[in-house]
């Protein structure tokens, strides 16, 4: 019995790790079905649902800033490239999983993360690039969620500032902590992808409904610093495979996840490009200086539902982008592997605090994604995964033993190079180079108008 577990490991034929008990128990059934999920279905609906959270309501912001044309045109190239990015970081995985089983190294309480990839492939000074980018990117993905949840409710109760809401929701999002990993996001991630399927049409729908306002202008791209900015928030929208590791380990057989971020990004496309073009066409340059689409539509019941739904879905991505930031702090102080689920949210509640207090010093709804995009998420999900695939592969010993080989279409490892180089080269100039240098003047600029800790960001003055 254990010398076929052996074999079946060394082949790449990876076991449930985490599953215990009978699985024929009525209650067990009842809560895999709910509950326990780890198969290729639950995997995309997790990238899907994660990849396009309140990145939605910014999307039309980021056209007025580009232009029609340029918008369409980089949601699919960045598209593209952060599918191949996070096929990249599967492909890692799945070797550094390999070579680890084969030295009969148990995963069955451990969350294999990014920067112990790195590590064990690279070596620690990677381990502690990727550890610092991805848990920055992270914490900042999550302060990003709790601004766009005071953001949105403001729209339907204005009677507290968006600061007081920060706080509320702060409290809310802090009860994420009982949900002990990515196997457990099984129902949550498929009504999370429902939710903002919802929103995205209805941005759609009643955009089309309500039509050009009256003396619309279409005048982007204006400025090279609002041009690089919308592209650096369009960046930011498709590179949302810093989890992509924790959803692969919750998988059953993570080998079959090589085209599943690729086929959710093509979902992704059919709710975002609708939905950016439409608010856009209807508002132009209105949106210049409402980066929550939300705030141009009138309020009607449907609003106010999609706006309740993205609510929910953002405490949804706010425990995505937040899970992997407390493995690690589990890791840190040495709980990772206690099996007590209270014992473990208690002890990840400091990883809360600091999100909270950030979310209430930079308040600026769509602003802090283009600066988080070319800074962060420019290195942790494009350029690091690039160099790092390449160097694990330089050797001929690690071509030829490589557990997973060159796509056919490359043509081999050739083309497998000249693509990671491209991806570095234009992320490294125009995403972190150009995109940060924008992003960073705006940045500033809404400090500037705005203030550190302003109680209402964007808020129309009360009579």
């Amino acid at each position: 019995m254990t010398s076929e577990k052996v074999e079946t490991v060394i082949a790449g034929n990876y076991v449930e790790m985490e599953r215990e008990g009978d699985p024929k128990a009525p209650k067990s059934k009842l809560s895999n079905f709910f509950w326990n999920g780890g198969s290729v279905y639950d995997a995309w609906f997790s990238c899907a649902s994660n990849q396009v959270a309140q990145v939605l309501l910014t999307l039309p912001y980021s056209f007025s800033q580009l232009g029609m044309v340029s918008g369409i045109l980089f949601q699919l190239f960045y598209g593209l490239m952060g599918s191949w990015t996070a096929y990249l970081i599967s492909v890692l995985y799945v070797e550094y999983r390999t070579r680890k089983e084969r030295e009969k190294v148990d995963f069955r309480n451990h969350v294999i993360q990014w920067y112990e990839v790195l590590d064990g492939l690279l070596g620690k000074h990677w381990r502690n690039a990727g550890l610092f980018f991805n848990c920055t990117f992270l914490l900042f993905g999550s302060v990003i969620q709790l601004i766009a949840c005071a953001s949105n409710i403001y729209y339907i109760n204005d009677n507290l500032d968006k600061r007081t809401w920060t706080y509320i929701f702060g409290a809310c999002c802090a009860t994420t902590v009982f949900i002990p990993s990515f196997h457990n996001y099984r129902i949550w991630s498929f009504l999370g992808l429902m939710m903002t399927t919802f929103t995205a049409w209805y941005l759609t729908i009643a955009a089309l409904i309500h039509g050009q306002v009256e003396g619309v202008k279409h005048s982007g791209p204006a400025k090279m610093v609002l041009y690089f900015t919308g592209a650096t928030n369009i960046l930011y929208t498709f590179g949302g495979h810093a989890v992509t590791v924790e959803i692969m380990h919750a998988m059953w057989k993570p080998q079959k996840f090589k085209l599943i971020y690729l086929m959710a990004t093509l979902y992704v496309l059919t709710l975002t490009l609708p939905s950016a073009i439409s608010v856009y066409w209807a508002f132009g340059d209105m949106l210049l200086n409402h980066s929550n689409a939300f705030a141009l539509l009138p309020r009607s019941r449907f609003r106010d539902m999609a706006v309740i739904l993205m609510l929910i879905h953002q405490f949804i991505t706010f425990g995505f982008a937040c899970t992997p930031l407390y493995f690690v702090w589990e890791k840190l102080i040495g709980i990772h592997e206690t099996k007590s689920v209270f014992k473990r949210a208690l002890c990840r509640l400091p990883v809360v605090i600091p999100i909270w207090f950030l979310a209430i010093i930079f308040p600026f709804f769509g602003p802090i994604n283009s600066t988080v995009g070319s800074l962060l998420v420019s290195f942790t999900v494009y350029i690091i995964p690039a160099l790092a695939h390449m160097i694990t592969f330089a050797p001929a010993s690690a071509r030829e033993n490589a557990v997973e080989r060159p796509p056919s279409f490359l043509r081999g490892w050739t083309g497998m190079y000249s693509m990671n180089f491209f991806v570095v080269g234009w992320v490294l100039v125009v995403g972190f180079g150009f995109g940060g240098w924008a992003s960073t003047l705006n940045f500033i600029n809404q400090v500037n108008t705005f203030g550190l800790f302003t109680k209402c960001y964007q808020c129309p003055h009360k009579a």
